[in-house]
């Protein structure tokens, strides 16, 4: 469900962000380990920053964004915190970077927990494929890392026919398969699922679905 710049403003004011997690997402860290980062890399959706600050600290060129001035003003005490002023972060929509983007100029997007926001909305979400394709160089690669349905979670999730109807047109599926997302027990978090069994402040690894998609 897309929400407002002050809902995810309010998450981090409130430290309610059950994604800020202290860490790179462990399934993030393996496709770099993988090979499946290269190039110019942008980070849509980038929040407490972890992605942009490990890819900058292993020498890409990459960029964090992020609709949230509050994101983005964690993001880059985070990064001078561990170490790396050089990671750089913007204020930006993810659908409208997309359409005043001049040319295609990512050879890699690293999508980590932004795409699933758009659940089962159609228009939103065609927005967001088509501004990820106008971003992505041609034989550029979109990886996504989202909560799946297929087993018990919290926060928005999706099936693997929203992402399989979503990438058609000027896109190639490569692979799609089940990993984890790590995510942070907060309040929040507990009031959607009151049965989770963990105390505030706890990690828990959710059911996910990492896809690499290629820009034809």
């Amino acid at each position: 469900m897309t929400r407002s710049a002050d809902f995810w403003n309010s998450a981090y004011d409130n430290n309610t962000a059950p994604w800020v997690i202290g860490e790179p997402q462990p399934a993030i860290v393996a496709l770099e380990r993988d090979g499946w980062i290269r190039g110019r890399v942008l980070d849509p959706g980038s929040g407490a920053g972890e992605h942009t600050i490990l890819l900058t600290k292993l020498g890409y060129d990459v960029l964090g964004i992020d609709l949230s001035a509050r994101a983005v003003e964690f993001a880059r005490g985070n990064a001078a915190a561990q170490g790396v002023p050089g990671a750089r972060f913007e204020v930006a929509d993810a659908i409208a970077f997309g359409a005043a983007a001049d040319a295609a100029t990512f050879d890699t997007i690293v999508d980590s927990a932004l795409f699933h926001v758009f659940g089962t909305e159609p228009e939103p979400r065609a927005a967001y494929v088509r501004s990820l394709h106008a971003l992505c160089k041609p034989g550029g690669v979109v990886n996504i890392l989202a909560l799946s349905d297929a087993g018990p979670g919290f926060g928005p999730q999706i099936s693997d026919s929203v992402i399989r109807e979503s990438f058609v047109d000027g896109w190639e599926l490569e692979d799609l398969q089940a990993t984890q997302y790590r995510g942070r027990v907060t309040a929040s978090a507990l009031e959607q699922k009151p049965d989770l069994g963990l105390p505030e402040g706890s990690s828990i690894d959710v059911v996910a679905r990492l896809a690499r998609i290629r820009r034809v």
